[in-house]
């Protein structure tokens, strides 16, 4: 008898409570939406680049704080997905695959890596420092320049030195304050008891 017991136990402790699946969910969709709606607000600096300031990647960010590895990376091909189809939610209003395979597409994918390397590097972070967070931040922010500046090169066939111009330098002033602040809401949220389980 007791070792039937024993036998069931680890798979009582081992399930999630369907509220919880629910809530985790709900936090995908959530980050999904606000990157699309980062979107919207889109600053064209053409000459300089044709990639436009965007709020995105300060939700993107989040999507990795918040969200962790794998949940963050769902959230991230949900909003891919959805561009990909025809939704208007890219910089600008665009959508369709030809966006991601574009002179542009670069940064959109590079996302995935970007929420992948925050979720992990800041597992388990709501005890650390905010200067932490902010560090890793920014260079999960520098994945996402990286993918962007490489495919500039690729698609326009542009050097390396034009490529940075257009597709790093203009970003770096806004890429620390989005860290900064996607930093302090992530601890915000922490200190609140805000985050998913």
């Amino acid at each position: 008898m007791d070792a039937e017991v024993t036998n069931q136990s680890p798979n009582v402790d081992q399930s999630v409570p369907t509220v919880v699946v629910i809530h985790r969910l709900v936090w995908i969709s959530i980050l999904a939406a606000l990157t699309a709606v980062g979107a919207i607000i889109a600053i064209p600096i053409s000459p300089i680049s044709p990639v436009p300031i965007t709020l995105q990647t300060l939700f993107v960010l989040l999507t990795g704080l918040i969200l962790g590895p794998k949940r963050g990376v769902y959230a991230m091909l949900i909003y891919l997905l959805a561009g990909a189809v025809g939704l208007p939610v890219f910089a600008g209003g665009k959508a369709g695959v030809a966006v991601l395979i574009g002179p542009t597409g670069g940064f959109l994918l590079g996302f995935i890596p970007t929420v992948l390397f925050c979720g992990m590097a800041s597992k388990n972070g709501q005890n650390w420092s905010l200067p932490v967070l902010i560090a890793i931040c920014i260079v999960a922010t520098a994945i996402t320049l990286a993918f962007g500046t490489v495919q500039l090169i690729l698609v326009l066939d542009i050097s390396i030195y034009k490529a940075l111009l257009a597709g790093t330098v203009p970003f770096l002033p806004g890429a620390f304050l989005k860290s900064l602040c996607a930093a302090s809401m992530f601890k915000f949220l922490a200190t609140k008891n805000l985050l998913p389980a």
